[in-house]
């Protein structure tokens, strides 16, 4: 009997500290910086966002989105055989931000790595766990996006510190003889690096490069809607779906524009559309599952509902996943 895997529980944390634009806009005034909720809302959608205490990291956020999904899908931590983190802010150069996870959950043993696609890296990363559990080398996974991206912003650009901000969600997926994981569409495309990047690495015991982020937002914005459709659109047709199969569509929480911009290339009423860009920012790989778990808990996605995950960032990375959820 063929193996498929499904989401039995979601789970998601944000730092304590929320940053307005109000908030952000008087911190970046003081840094000769001039920028306003207005200004911020018209071109984003985003109204706030969370930023982590210097001392906490990604892994930190991670293992709280993780207990809090384990506790929805009723499992323990030692239930888990497989433990992917999706980051682009590690706590460290090596080891994984996965391993550090996995000790602060207090287990040992199942395997545990990182996935780097940035914005697109929860997706990448529920794909791989759900072709290792339907491989059946792993039965019980954990999947997390977390990101401290407010490490990597350079406040005296007012076109990217007001995106981003920081927080993390988390999935248990298991082993099912029923689908959850309908299909799924990934793709790269190296040769539009430069669009989105922190071009700084660590070598000698010093930084080289810029290590801040760096963004050509006119550029990404039109790749990100061509592409963004194109995959939801062959992940349809992998599952033998068609748009008006989707009960729910849950972008990469970027830019408002992008997200409504797809949503009508899709021919979804906006109704359909799940938005925390506004309160959240652009949090990476953590957007889609921190979108999927307010979702969850507010009752909005039901048990039945078939999603449309779909994530676009640097690399230039993309892709699309549909499930039953």
């Amino acid at each position: 009997m063929r193996r498929y895997s499904r989401i039995t529980g979601t789970g998601s944390y944000l730092p304590p500290r929320r940053v307005t634009n109000a908030d952000l806009a008087t911190e970046l005034a003081g840094r000769g910086v001039e920028t306003s909720d207005e200004w911020i809302v018209a071109r984003t959608g985003i109204q706030a966002r969370h930023f982590a205490a210097p001392e906490v990291t990604s892994s930190d956020l991670g293992a709280e989105a993780a207990r809090r999904a384990l506790e929805a899908a009723g499992r323990a931590a030692s239930d888990i055989d497989l433990i992917i983190v999706a980051t682009s802010t590690p706590d460290m150069v090596f080891p994984s931000a996965a391993c550090i996870l996995q000790r602060k959950l207090g287990v040992a043993g199942c395997a545990a790595f990182d996935v780097q696609a940035v914005c697109s890296g929860f997706v990448y990363a529920l794909t791989v766990a759900d072709a290792m559990i339907q491989s059946g080398a792993a039965n019980k996974a954990l999947v997390i996006g977390a990101e401290v991206f407010s490490r990597l912003l350079d406040f005296t650009d007012r076109t990217t510190c007001v995106l981003f901000g920081d927080g993390a969600g988390a999935v248990v997926l298991e082993a099912s003889d029923t689908p959850g994981i309908l299909a799924s569409d990934l793709h790269a495309d190296g040769q539009h690096v430069g669009i989105l990047c922190v071009p700084g690495t660590v070598s000698g015991g010093q930084v080289l490069g810029d290590p801040l982020l760096k963004m050509d937002g006119q550029a990404v914005f039109k790749l990100a809607v061509g592409v963004l459709e194109d995959a939801a659109r062959a992940t349809l047709a992998k599952a033998g779906k068609t748009d008006a199969d989707i009960d729910w569509l849950i972008p990469h929480q970027a830019n408002i524009r992008i997200m409504q911009s797809t949503a009508k290339k899709l021919k979804l009423p906006l109704e359909k559309l799940v938005v925390t860009v506004d309160q959240h920012g652009n949090t990476s790989a953590a957007s889609i599952p921190l979108a999927l778990d307010a979702s969850v808990r507010s009752g909005k996605i039901q048990r039945g509902d078939t999603l449309m995950l779909e994530g676009v960032g640097g690399g230039f990375t993309w892709g699309a996943v549909l499930l039953d959820f």
